[in-house]
């Protein structure tokens, strides 16, 4: 089992820029990905990438402004978020599983969430 702590969720002008970041817990590095969920609405998936080539995939809508990354030294996974919109607001979530197929589909693991506020 893996534990998630995601960091450095905030408030943000539209236009602007956030890095949020997800430190995992243990040796084993697992594809990981990020998800939102806003108010009333269901939780979507973002991004995710591998533990090991660094292929990441993406959701369409936010393709060209968010980037996934990860430090494998840091078991940490960071999501660069560019050109934020007042949509974007939402509790982010980080995940993880045992490959990059489940965590887009629905990862085992979860963290408790960041809250990323964009205002107009």
């Amino acid at each position: 089992q893996v534990q998630l702590v995601e960091s450095g969720g905030g408030w943000v002008q539209a236009g602007g820029s956030l890095r949020i970041s997800c430190a995992a817990s243990g040796r084993a590095r697992y594809p990981m990905g990020w998800f939102r969920q806003a108010p009333g609405k269901e939780r979507e998936f973002l991004a995710a990438i591998s533990s090991s080539d660094g292929s990441t995939y993406y959701q369409d809508s936010v393709k060209g402004r968010f980037t996934i990354t990860r430090d494998n030294t840091k078991n940490t996974v960071y999501l660069q978020m560019n050109s934020l919109k007042p949509e974007d607001t939402a509790v982010y979530y980080c995940a993880a599983d045992v490959s990059i197929g489940a965590v887009v589909a629905g990862p085992a693991y979860w963290g408790q969430g960041t809250q990323v506020t964009v205002s107009s």
